[in-house]
């Protein structure tokens, strides 16, 4: 009986469980067969992202300097390899790299799953690889875009460069990285019970190539500027150099170079300090370069005219609250014009001239040509300068920024403002991209940004600023600026040495300078405006540390290979006649000591 009650106990457990398994398989057939099918097929298929081709980069005439070409890599999935030192031997010569350098690259990299051994592969490589028996796992070909730079490092703090991922890093390739790099399209695949491809299930979104830009630099005047700033920067072994040339009418930018410089198709080999595009990120105390902008103002205002008469103390001028001031070169200047101190260069001039504005009218004057403001201009990275505020003036301020000191500029905007003095006075936005275009070169876009409304400074006083007194500091006998004279075209400008700050500590330097030299030509209509700055030039050298010396043969070599290349273009019309042609070399470089 015992027996008896075990056999049912069994049978009933048996009959529960084997309802149990009907029910679960009713359930899984009836309620859940959808959601498993849709599991099953996920096991079988995957989603491939397709690169979308970066777009183009051009120069204003349409050549080159960025662009995106397909190539094939030859990469690592570090998870997947099988037997590492088997594999990276026979990798060897493929590679051309030794087996520690190759196991190096595979365990520093921070993707594991695609660790780039070789990029832009050849056919020789390509073949080799193909050809193993049996073909390293963990090791395949990828087709791919690669970023290059025809131009190298002509224009490279202009055009930039991409980082690990290809999206922009700096320049252009960040400022308008949402143009450029377009959008991926996604494609989901059915797999065998190898995984692998069969065929396309569906097409998620479609790739979306970059769209390109056309800048405003000129590909020969940017190498004309670099050409020309290189070789004094190495002459002089300064430790840095910039060069701006503008459109001052439209405030294009027709070429932008900042030394030391790098390659972007190389980035990570260069001194990270050569990324920083200095015209934009670095201040300095202009020097007498500031003295046309403060008095335009001044004239402007009504202050002073071209002509009023001023007493220069014949070399030393002191006061209550603001010490005193003397010369460069312990020049001595007695009652000369306005039109003369510019000429000279004279700084107890201009803190005259400061001294009659005030305080408010010379920060007002100097806020309205963007100083201590930013430009706008469509780059990364653009500092603002310094003007204080005339709370934190001091007795002194109202006599040194006038021949610019206690405030700090970028080279952009002083570049600005001299296109201000060269158009008339009207404001103008620095820009540098021209055009958006798509992939097949139509334009969607321009981009020449809308001039800011008003006037700075009436035309009259921008008219004789440029065409009378800075004319003057370049052509007169006494200017400062007679190493930019050019035969062909008249030039105005003016020069400008200013001392360096020290490095952590208060004052400044007496044997680092800044050498500079603003301006443009012709005169009588400028079509561009240059500015060239030097950061301290070697003076153990004994060749001179001057803006005149150092930064205005620069100017005038650009201006003259610029404007040559511009009449050949007819851009701008034939020179009428030959200016100096008489004036001999000695002439127009004039004693170092005059060249401030």
């Amino acid at each position: 009986m015992k027996h008896i009650r075990i056999l049912i106990v069994i049978f009933i457990l048996l009959a529960l469980a084997l309802m149990g398994l009907i029910g679960r398989c009713f359930y899984l057939q009836y309620y859940k067969s959808q959601e498993l099918r849709s599991q099953s097929e996920r096991a079988q298929q995957t989603i491939i992202t397709e690169k979308p081709c970066r777009g183009l980069i051009l120069d204003s005439r349409g050549r080159v300097l960025a662009a995106s070409n397909r190539v094939e890599t030859l990469y690592a999935d570090r998870n997947s390899i099988t037997n590492f030192d088997e594999t990276i031997t026979a990798m060897e010569p493929i590679l051309r790299s030794s087996a520690d350098n190759i196991a190096n690259i595979i365990n520093e990299s921070r993707n594991p799953g695609f660790i780039k051994l070789a990029v832009a592969i050849d056919a020789a490589q390509r073949a080799e690889f193909l050809s193993l028996k049996p073909r390293p796992k963990g090791i395949a070909i990828t087709s791919d875009f690669a970023r290059q730079y025809p131009a190298s490092s002509l224009a490279a703090h202009v055009v930039g460069f991409t980082d690990f991922e290809g999206n922009g890093a700096s320049g252009i390739e960040l400022e308008y990285n949402r143009y450029l790099q377009g959008k991926p399209g996604k494609h989901v695949f059915y797999l065998d019970s190898a995984r692998r491809l069969v065929r396309i299930k569906e097409e998620q979104s479609t790739v979306v190539n970059g769209t390109g830009l056309i800048l405003t630099i000129d590909e020969t005047i940017q190498e004309f500027t670099r050409n020309a700033l290189y070789k004094q920067w190495k002459d002089y072994q300064a430790e840095s150099a910039v060069a701006v040339v503008m459109d001052p009418f439209t405030g294009a930018v027709l070429a932008m170079v900042s030394l030391p410089d790098f390659d972007p198709a190389h980035v990570g080999e260069a001194d990270r300090d050569a990324w920083r595009n200095r015209i934009l990120t670095d201040p300095y105390e202009p020097g007498s370069i500031f003295k046309p902008i403060v008095t335009a103002v001044a004239i402007d205002r009504g202050v002073i005219t071209g002509n009023t008469l001023i007493n220069c103390e014949s070399g030393s001028y002191s006061g209550k609250g603001f010490g005193t001031i003397g010369e460069y070169n312990s020049h001595r200047y007695g009652v000369i014009s306005a039109k003369q101190i510019l000429v000279v260069s004279s700084n107890i001039g201009m803190a005259k001239i400061g001294q009659k504005m005030g305080k408010k009218k010379l920060y007002d004057g100097l806020k309205m040509f963007g100083l201590g403001s930013i430009s706008g201009i469509d780059l990364p990275g653009e500092g603002t300068g310094v003007l204080w505020p005339t709370s934190r003036w001091t007795g002194y301020s109202v006599t040194r920024i006038p021949y610019g000191q206690e405030v700090s500029v970028t080279a952009l905007q002083i570049a600005r403002a001299y296109c201000i003095l060269a158009n008339g006075g009207r404001p103008v936005r620095p820009y540098i991209v021209k055009a958006i275009v798509d992939p097949n070169g139509a334009i969607l876009e321009y981009k020449k940004p809308a001039p800011p409304a008003g006037q700075i400074i009436k035309p009259s006083v921008a008219k004789w600023m440029v065409q009378d007194a800075l004319t003057a500091v370049v052509h007169d006998d006494h200017g400062t600026g007679k190493n930019a004279r050019l035969e062909k075209w008249k030039v105005f400008g003016k020069t400008g040495t200013a001392n360096i700050a020290m490095t952590g500590q208060k004052g400044f330097s007496e044997s680092e300078f800044m050498a500079s030299f603003a301006g443009g030509a012709p005169a009588e209509k400028p079509a561009v405006v240059v500015l060239v700055s030097i950061r301290k030039p070697n003076r153990k050298l004994g060749k001179g540390y001057t803006g005149g010396t150092v930064a205005a043969p620069v100017v005038g070599t650009i201006l003259e290979k610029t404007l040559t290349y511009m009449e050949q273009k007819g851009l701008i019309a034939p020179a009428k006649h030959s200016r100096n042609s008489k004036e001999t070399k000695q002439q127009r470089d004039g004693p170092e000591e005059t060249n401030d």
